[in-house]
């Protein structure tokens, strides 16, 4: 049974990205997307995919968000595959010629729903804003029309459960997204702390940089990788500009490296803002370190407050402080707590549910 899987693009690898990718490496997919890096995807163990790419698209927002629908919405395979499956937000227009069995959704396109008029307050210039308004109503209203022709809805936490149900009206199934357990595993208790997300304003990262700015026998390394449009690259530089000495920005690594990270750091740190699931989390608890996030999103359903890290009800600078020293007091009353925890996100859990849903 040959399964194809279309993705916006995989130019820059995130969590969203890996789970695409997992999702066609145990369904023997074939992925159909627009711009994307073999070499970085190669490097992270997913070399054997076949990824086809259906043109390529601006870097620039919302240049690369409107080409990618169009050209999804243009493309007709026909029926040359028995089931076709969308795992990314702007590739739902390919509902327009296929019959999609189920789309895996990390969130509603969150620059038009939840996350709307924080964008247009503190993103988009003053001067464009009634454009971004004209824009963000097209935009919901194709987004419902291309949604409504998917079968099964499927997402990766009960937080975007709700999201999808308040903004698109449709129930969706829960499937964590999967980590592969075996790959982690504790080293020690090494000298630093880690942070691993994506380099955008939501991910709060200038709120950890201040933390470490006042605890300067601290160290912080942050894996962060960015797409190259005109607002991420500014917002990498902001993050640049504030870092402290002690804190260490890796703007890629590869997948050997970034598992090392997870295995010798003290703990991980996480400060995005209502995060739909919160892969990175689940990745720290794989190798046995506990986690300090804010008691909000999809960290509610993964981390167990005071076992397996500390979930926060703000992030200020004290109140991360005072659960780093925590951590560090006793960081070996985390570890079995956490890697019990993480077996339940395991991938062979997250294929078999995959599966059945999508009768394969």
């Amino acid at each position: 049974m040959k399964t194809a899987i279309f993705y916006n693009f995989l130019d820059n690898i995130g969590g969203a990205e890996r789970l695409c990718l997992i999702m066609a490496q145990k369904l023997n997919a074939d992925i159909y997307t627009t711009n994307y890096d073999p070499d970085k995807i190669k490097r992270m163990g997913f070399g054997d995919i076949k990824i086809k790419s259906i043109g390529q698209v601006p870097i620039n927002a919302p240049f690369r968000q409107e080409a990618t629908l169009w050209r999804f919405k243009r493309l007709n395979l026909g029926n040359r595959y028995d089931r076709y499956i969308i795992a990314g937000d702007w590739a739902v227009s390919a509902s327009a010629n296929h019959k999609i069995d189920l789309m895996y959704v990390h969130s509603p396109i969150r620059e038009i729903w939840d996350l709307n008029n924080y964008v247009k307050k503190n993103i988009v210039p003053r001067l464009t804003q009634p454009v971004f308004t004209w824009w963000t109503k097209r935009q919901r209203r194709l987004n419902q029309y291309f949604f409504n022709r998917v079968e099964t809805v499927v997402c990766n936490s009960q937080n975007v459960a709700k999201r999808i149900k308040k903004y698109l009206n449709r129930e969706a199934v829960v499937i964590y997204p999967p980590i592969d357990t075996k790959k982690y595993h504790f080293i020690e208790t090494g000298d630093f702390w880690l942070s691993v997300n994506r380099l955008i304003w939501h991910k709060q990262i200038e709120k950890q940089l201040e933390v470490f700015r006042l605890l300067p026998e601290e160290r912080l390394i942050i894996v962060g990788s960015y797409e190259k449009s005109h607002h991420f690259r500014q917002y990498a530089q902001k993050i640049e500009h504030l870092r402290p000495d002690n804190v260490t920005i890796k703007s890629w690594v590869p997948e050997e490296e970034l598992i090392e990270l997870y295995g010798r750091c003290i703990g991980f740190l996480t400060t995005a803002l209502n995060e739909d699931f919160g892969l990175t989390a689940v990745e720290a608890m794989a190798a046995g370190k506990a986690v300090i996030a804010p008691r909000q999103g999809g960290y509610k359903e993964t981390i167990v407050d005071g076992q397996t890290g500390f979930l926060l009800n703000n992030l200020s600078s004290s109140a991360i402080n005072q659960a780093m020293r925590r951590i560090k007091a006793k960081p070996d009353v985390f570890r079995q707590p956490s890697l019990n925890q993480a077996t339940k996100f395991d991938t062979d859990v997250f294929i078999k549910q995959i599966k059945t849903l999508a009768r394969i």
